[in-house]
């Protein structure tokens, strides 16, 4: 048995605080050797905005050529799915905010064309992981992405009780968090938990 897990890391800013998060998590998940990693730093993903034109709810796909044609097939294919944001001005950063604007052509072909997502056997196997970090202390610097995140696992059918959060404030600099006094093992002992509940989700 292989688990496929998709990672989005989506600072613009290579390297830093949501990324090095994101890191821990894979390097814990990578220690099982069932499981195959894809790592995709959306600086690099080349996935342009939705324009909008709701031409998805007539032909079931996007009429934008771009990375999205790449990443559509392997959202639908991987078992976990891992988005990765900084928070800025209190919400979702830009690349992943389009990321997640461009799975409109998923709620399309759920919702208007009736058209299944995954195959209904795939169906609850499913996690998703979103991970965060934020310069402010406040206790609702999260606040306003979490929505968003939760509408993006929703349209490519994973279910709000099926998604991990991490969310880590208070570090604003780049290499902060590695100065964070939890953030790196909360991270190691989430990806031993998501591979373990998706090991027993696989096998039935």
């Amino acid at each position: 048995m292989t688990i496929k897990v998709l990672a989005f890391a989506g600072s613009p800013r290579r390297n830093g605080n949501s990324e090095t998060l994101l890191d821990w998590i894979l390097a814990s998940m990578a220690e099982d050797p069932e499981v195959s990693i894809q790592k995709v730093p959306l600086t690099e993903a080349n996935i342009n905005i939705c324009r909008g034109c709701n031409a998805c709810e007539k032909l079931n796909k996007c009429v934008q050529r771009d990375g999205m044609d790449v990443y559509h097939d392997k959202i639908i294919e991987a078992d976990c799915i891992i988005l990765s944001s900084p928070i800025y001005c209190m919400g979702i950063a830009a690349l992943p905010k389009a990321l997640i604007d461009r799975a409109q052509v998923f709620r399309s072909r759920k919702y208007v064309l009736k058209l299944p997502v995954i195959p209904p056997e795939r169906k609850g196997k499913r996690l998703g992981v979103f991970l965060a970090s934020a310069g402010q202390t406040w206790s609702y610097v999260f606040d306003a992405a979490v929505p968003s995140v939760k509408c993006f696992y929703h349209v490519i059918d994973i279910k709000n009780e099926d998604i991990s959060y991490l969310m880590i404030n208070g570090v604003d600099e780049k290499g902060a968090i590695e100065r964070h006094p939890t953030a790196k093992a909360d991270a190691t002992k989430l990806g031993k938990t998501v591979i373990a509940e998706l090991k027993k989700r696989l096998v039935t």
